[in-house]
């Protein structure tokens, strides 16, 4: 009862929060013309001689609270048929090879030109193609990941492998390294045993680990979309030297935080770790057990983190494909409190019209999940970093219950269709707040709970902690 009490207080804060929110702001803002519903706000020194674009942020906010006003007693998706209808249509009049690619799960170069579906070979191992990349055997779920900062000795994943309930490990090397310029969380790997615990599409592909195994980099498909990374070109990645690797395709790996992938034997052409890390499949096993078990097989310096679709915190798995935990017990809770939601609104309504940058955690540039996080430390909340561990940080809630403040989540990758890879922040009146894509700034928009929708889910602070402690980054 307590709890419910505290979301029917939270249900009246996008009042409180929009008028509370004009004195923070500068004399100057900038909208965007009609019909849009956004308010995006910029500082007034970013934009000098703006003219007749140019309000004051008090009006802004105003126009804000009469949306929201305007909406009425509506159902929460009735707002979202038009939005809903507009990306229908753009799918329909997509581009021939895309429609394509998006059916066959993964993206490729010269999608519907067999000639050209493979990548130049060589660009970092002296022009030596790669070995034939075996059939895909068993698909396998990747549970856990053990990171190290130097390699693991064979005794560990022999060790690891032994360990009840675990079915495979495959040892591989993990590290952070800048692609064109910006920091990717990437894995140099075996292509014919790695592809087993790749999400499904991507594991189904041979040809795009036949073009890993002859010196591309596959990346996945957000990170290709959000950084207009041609498929087929090439990026520059600063290993020992910086080399540009051809771009093998999209494919979405699965595993939380993971853009890249490579093979191994680029991945020692980049001075990658070699061998400092192993996936773990235990799909019987009780995660939270198992984790105990694998860090007595490991040096101290190593860490395990539980991975997505079967992350358990302390025990709270989240359903596949779905946003939210299941099996929250009283101890979980509680959600937010009202002061921590209206200091959550308040933070990320400030940050609206700011650019979204992909990879962006603040406090001027965000993508979906940055300004999330950003924002939910600004309340004292510590929030995991990527979208798909923000799902799990409390219970999917039914859209009848949703209040401000509740998250959204939605899968927008089709290589990976159960992998969550966007969040926004529910405002009430079927409105919500999101970093959208490159090029556009930090809006308002109908919410969406049509098509790619995922879930909503109200934040428990004590399990986001929990999330964020053992996710890996």
């Amino acid at each position: 009862m307590v709890r419910d009490g505290t979301r029917r207080l939270r249900a009246a804060l996008w009042v409180a929060v929009v008028l509370g929110v004009i004195a923070a702001f500068s004399p100057k803002v900038v909208v965007p013309l009609l019909p849009r519903t956004s308010t995006a706000i910029h500082a007034a020194a970013d934009h000098a001689g703006a003219g007749n674009d140019t309000v004051s942020s008090a009006e802004a906010l105003r126009r804000y609270a009469s949306v929201l006003r305007g909406l009425g007693s509506k159902p929460a998706g009735a707002t979202s048929n038009a939005v809903a209808l507009a990306a229908a249509a753009r799918e329909q009049t997509g581009e021939t090879e895309v429609t394509a690619a998006r059916k066959a799960g993964v993206f490729l170069p010269g999608q519907g030109n067999p000639a050209a579906s493979t990548v130049p070979v060589g660009t970092t191992t002296e022009n030596v193609a790669g070995p034939p990349v075996r059939p895909l055997g068993k698909l396998r779920s990747a549970d856990l990941l053990v990171i190290a900062p130097s390699s693991l000795h064979a005794s560990s994943l022999s060790a690891i492998r032994k360990l009840p309930g675990v079915t495979a490990a495959n040892q591989l090397d993990a590290a952070r390294i800048k692609v064109n310029g910006g920091f990717v969380a990437m894995l140099g790997v075996d292509p014919s045993t790695f592809r087993e615990f790749a999400a499904k599409p991507t594991a189904k592909s041979t040809m795009l680990w036949q073009n890993v195994a002859d010196g591309g980099i596959a990346i996945s498909y957000l990170m290709g979309e959000q950084e207009k990374i041609p498929v087929g070109g090439t990026v520059d990645v600063a290993g020992a030297l910086t080399e540009k690797v051809p771009v093998a395709g999209f494919g979405t790996v699965g595993i939380s935080g993971v853009d890249a992938v490579v093979s191994d034997r680029v991945a020692r052409s980049l001075g990658m770790p070699a061998g400092n890390a192993i996936v773990i499949s235990a799909p019987h096993a009780r995660l939270s057990t198992l984790i105990r078990k694998v860090k007595h097989a490991l040096p101290k310096d190593a860490s395990v983190a539980p991975l997505v679709g079967q992350a358990p915190a302390r025990g709270l798995p989240v359903t596949q494909g779905f946003a939210g935990a299941i099996d929250l017990t009283a101890h979980s809770g509680p959600g937010m409190t009202v002061a921590q939601t209206r200091a959550f609104l308040t933070a990320a309504l400030s940050r609206l019209g700011m650019k979204y940058v992909w990879g962006g955690a603040g406090p001027f540039v965000f993508d979906c999940s940055g300004l999330v996080q950003w924002s939910m430390r600004q309340a004292g909340i510590t929030m995991p970093r990527v979208a798909v561990n923000q799902a799990q940080t409390g219970p999917r809630i039914p859209l009848s219950e949703l209040e401000p403040g509740d998250l959204l989540f939605y899968h927008t990758d089709p290589t990976a269709p159960d992998y969550i890879s966007h969040v926004a922040i529910y405002l009430g009146k079927g409105l919500m707040l999101q970093a959208p894509e490159p090029g556009e700034d930090v809006e308002i928009v109908p919410a969406i709970f049509t098509g790619g929708f995922a879930g909503a889910v109200e934040v428990f602070p004590r399990v986001a902690a929990v999330v964020a402690a053992n996710s890996p980054e």
